[in-house]
């Protein structure tokens, strides 16, 4: 940097202020951010601990990758200012354990840098150092051999170099403390009794080195790191199996939530959570919390969280799934669903079926649908609560942190997603699929229905890839089914679809008077219309047994799935009339039905899908070429 020279009126470009600028501090972040995310399927293998779910890399990329908007949006704004942003963003996107704690550094980081323009080294060094305190405070239980640990080691290195020394240039001071944490690193593997196992280093703490790597190497040498494009790798190089054994997960659901307050106590809420579950990490400020903890009743999270304030980004993931699927990897592609699809949970497990969660609001209270509130609750709920629920389709965030989970496992993901006559849940499940940063590839399937007959088909999905069908295969296969199947509705009370507003109050009336009971069907086009009316309120049952036996084919190989809201004596009556209708019925299964359909017609709907079978063999073609 040169003086300022002063001539014929007119002044050279100013020299650059000292030490770090914001616009340097982005780049550098930036450059980080997209190594961790080149390097996530790396994370995602040799996640052993806390559980060995196969999700640190997929966490840290969509956890940071989240911030990438508000880092350029705010890059030539003051440092402090920049850092706040950061912080605020960080702690909002924030998944899983190491997501959460990195969040907490640098809120850290933020409070240090409340007035500098621009960081010293001796102000950064500052920074981090209090940053790590941050994160360390954040778990109720911290310990050695973690991302704590490498992150404690790398702000103590920092300090030994600038003790004294005001000449050392953050160059040489970050390339030394690097150096330092991957030494750390490499000792996690014999800290944590689950890591030698295994033989690995810890995941979390992997990939804070691999951010901070990739900024001291902008920082040093200029090196930018390119966001990867990891859509163009091969598939295959997404397959691979989580480091470690699949064992008995403890707590099942990793629960998340933020807090918005005017003065959060966050020691008697850490108190409170501790006693839910454990990996608890509490993040953020006395106005804004994100907790973190692993718990097998998420709502008991959420009730505890409401007593300090407003809820938002409520999320649970299944972690036992997430281990099932990332150690036990038979098939070529994985099957997601959202909860508008109606699937026993016998079926969700055998056949290995993830799903993404709607929400349910009533009033002031929200639930994670068939999560944090189970169909049974709902309609309890539904029948004693003056308030009518809204419901609000999964958000392109919650499709996208899952996609990108299984896409870092498989090489294909097959998404069935609810008819887009009726919500803009395909929508938001396309705009994620066209967002993911990761080798595997999604396809999102319209499945042109709704609850049973959504779930027919994504059970269908599954059995083409444990019939071995690659996902171009099997995508023909769900192709050829969707108009084979077919849903009907038997709504008793159309109470509960005028307080929702599908219904007109005049309906009813009309309805009432005229002692007549509506069916609901789907459409081919995927609308789900008024499909006729049954005489009557007396011996609904074998009416409704007539009508779908009247529009079903009665010679073919059928399948059967009933769906119930509170009334399964009847569901197993109606199973019964239509196995003595349609003789050609294989299989049939009863199930509690969800909030979709149920919302409409409350207590004492009946939902049934009838399908047409289909025999996977039939459409191997690729498959079969490339196993050969």
């Amino acid at each position: 940097m040169g003086d300022i020279e002063i001539g014929s009126g007119a002044s050279a470009t100013p020299p650059e202020p000292p030490g770090l600028p914001g616009e340097t501090l982005a780049t550098a972040l930036r450059s980080g951010i997209h190594r961790v995310i080149q390097e996530q399927e790396l994370l995602n293998r040799i996640n052993v601990f806390p559980v060995a779910d196969g999700d640190t890399g997929t966490n840290l990329s969509v956890s940071l990758g989240s911030a990438l908007n508000t880092i350029t949006e705010n890059e030539t704004r003051p440092l402090s200012i920049f850092l706040a942003a950061l912080a605020d963003v960080l702690l909002d996107s924030a998944r899983g354990n190491s997501g959460a704690i990195i969040a907490q550094f640098f809120q850290g980081m933020s409070d240090s840098a409340e007035s500098l323009s621009h960081f010293s080294t001796h102000t950064f060094t500052g920074a981090v150092s209090l940053g790590s305190e941050y994160a360390h405070d954040a778990l109720a239980n911290p310990c050695e051999g973690t991302i704590l640990s490498v992150i404690a080691v790398f702000a103590a290195s920092l300090r030994e170099q600038t003790v004294g020394n005001h000449e050392i240039g953050f160059a040489e001071m970050l390339q030394q403390a690097v150096a330092a944490a991957q030494t750390a690193l490499g000792r996690t593997t014999e800290q944590l009794e689950e890591l030698r196992k295994a033989g690995v280093v810890d995941a979390g703490a992997k990939g804070f080195v691999t951010l901070i790597e990739g900024m001291t190497a902008y920082i040093a040498d200029g090196e930018v790191t390119e966001r990867p494009d990891l859509a163009d790798l091969p598939g295959e190089a997404s397959v691979h199996e989580t480091a470690g054994e699949s064992a008995e997960v403890r707590f099942r659901f990793c629960t998340e939530c933020v807090i918005t307050g005017d003065d959060i106590d966050r020691r008697k809420l850490r108190e409170s959570l501790s006693e839910l579950g454990d990996s608890l990490v509490l993040a953020g400020t006395k106005r804004k919390a994100k907790i973190h903890v692993h718990v097998n009743e998420p709502e008991a999270v959420f009730d505890v969280a409401r007593a300090y304030g407003q809820l938002a980004g409520e999320k649970a993931d299944d972690m036992r799934h997430q281990q099932q699927s990332t150690h036990d990897m038979r098939t070529k592609f994985a099957v997601i669903t959202d909860s508008a699809a109606d699937i026993s949970d016998e079926d969700m497990e055998r056949h290995d079926i993830h799903m993404v969660p709607a929400r349910i609001q009533f009033g002031d209270r929200g639930y994670l649908d068939k999560v944090s509130i189970s169909s049974t609750e709902f309609f309890e709920e539904l029948a004693n609560n003056p308030v009518h629920p809204t419901s609000s389709q999964p958000s392109p965030g919650d499709f996208r942190r899952q996609y990108q989970f299984l896409a870092s496992h498989f090489p294909d993901v097959i998404s069935i997603n609810l008819t887009p006559e009726v919500s803009g849940t395909l929508q938001a499940a396309q705009s994620a699929a066209s967002r993911i940063d990761a080798a595997g590839a999604v396809h999102v399937v319209n499945s042109k229905n709704a609850s049973l007959g959504q779930g027919l088909l994504a059970v269908f999905a599954a059995e083409c890839a444990e019939a071995g069908l690659d996902a171009g295969d099997s995508l023909t296969a769900i192709e050829a089914l969707i108009p084979l199947i077919q849903t009907y509705g038997l709504l008793p009370d159309l109470s509960y679809a005028v307080k929702g507003g599908r219904v007109a109050a005049s309906r009813k009336r009309i309805a009432d008077l005229l002692h007549i009971t509506p069916v609901l069907r789907t459409e081919p086009d995927g609308r789900i219309t008024a499909g006729g009316v049954l005489p009557g309120r007396h011996k609904l049952l074998p009416k409704f047994a007539r009508y779908i036996a009247k529009h079903s084919d009665r010679n073919g190989k059928l399948r059967l799935a009933i769906g119930h809201a509170l009334c399964e004596d009847d569901a197993r009556k109606l199973e019964k009339l239509l196995r003595d209708r349609l003789p050609g019925v294989s299989e049939s299964a009863i199930t509690d039905l969800g909030s979709a359909l149920g919302v409409h017609g409350g207590p004492g709907t009946l939902v049934v899908a009838v399908q047409e079978k289909l025999d996977p063999e039939k459409f191997r073609k690729s498959s079969r070429r490339q196993d050969q």
